[in-house]
């Protein structure tokens, strides 16, 4: 198969996928590629490109706001399909707004969103407010998730159970073990529409209080 530009990103995408991005070098692309390094830069002229190639998929994976639906469960949809994506590409969140020339995906994606809660009535102030506010608790939320033994898909009880004799000097983490991380049908990931939910409440009273 010959190589072009879509390939070398696929393959970039994959190898980032498994390795990281503090691993991950031209060198080992090509190698994954089974091509020369130098040809890796016919298609894609440099490291930042392909990095910001990469980034710029990441967005197009993530579901925009549907715009039959009200602001509300229209931005649950697109951050819901964002936590998913961004636990593919665990990677993703320390670029994802960093990159100085962002692609078509990024720019529309984040055009759909800011007409989502603008559609929704929130003045600009609070759409900026929320904007900022919704993907700093998305990239937070998916780092803290990814960095859970398996990326939060092992149980988590056998390392509590093992943990919680060390934690008896210390009453308030003892409890908050035993009563709540050692309860059948725990999982960390149970936070997420609880604090999604929080965030958007808050910004509905903050648009209320403005009208």
């Amino acid at each position: 198969m010959s190589l072009t530009r879509e390939r070398v990103l696929t393959g970039a995408m994959t190898l980032a996928d498994e390795v990281g991005i503090e691993a991950f070098t031209i060198r080992k692309l090509a190698a994954a590629l089974d091509v020369k390094p130098m040809t890796i830069y016919h298609h894609v002229p440099s490291k930042e490109q392909i990095l910001d190639g990469m980034v710029d998929i990441v967005f197009g994976e993530i579901a925009l706001p549907p715009e039959d639906l009200p602001w509300e469960e229209a931005i649950r949809v697109r951050c819901r399909s964002m936590r998913e994506v961004l636990k593919r590409h665990w990677w993703a969140p320390p670029l994802m707004e960093s990159r100085s020339d962002p692609g078509p995906l990024s720019l529309r994606h984040h055009d759909k969103v800011i007409g989502c809660l603008l559609r929704g009535g929130l003045s600009i102030q609070i759409t900026a407010h929320a904007y900022a506010i919704l993907d700093s608790y998305l990239y937070g939320f998916a780092l803290e998730e990814v960095n859970l033994p398996e990326g939060g898909t092992k149980d988590i009880v056998p390392l509590a159970e093992a943990l919680a004799p060390m934690f008896e000097p210390y009453p308030n983490l003892y409890r908050f073990t035993v009563e709540h991380v050692l309860q059948p049908g725990y999982s960390f990931g149970n936070s997420f529409e609880f604090g999604l939910d929080l965030i958007i409440s808050g910004l509905q009273e903050a648009a209320q209080r403005e009208s």
